[in-house]
């Protein structure tokens, strides 16, 4: 199976993500909290780089729900930067 790649805007919402992701899990170690989200600290480790810019659904709600994050939240935060991205290539 051949992958789409992703777009420049793609790459830095996952980005992004990933940064929102590490800000929210603060002093907490990357073992601990993908332990308990039931992921592998690769996986996270991947999403936080913006590596893995484009995690399962489930991957996303198990990590929210592990660092007290709602998935509107998320969601909101992802959306602001897009529409930023906008505003930046029509000016």
């Amino acid at each position: 199976m051949v992958r789409t790649p992703l777009t420049p805007r793609e790459r830095r919402r996952g980005e992004r993500f990933g940064a929102l992701l590490r800000q929210a899990r603060g002093d907490r170690s990357m073992t601990e909290v993908a332990a308990a989200a039931g992921v592998s600290a690769e996986t996270l480790r991947k999403i936080e780089t913006g590596r893995a810019p484009t995690p399962a659904f489930f991957t996303v709600a198990a990590l929210a729900a592990t660092l007290g994050l709602s998935l509107d939240t998320l969601a909101d935060a992802c959306a602001q930067d897009t529409e930023q991205d906008e505003q930046a290539l029509t000016a």
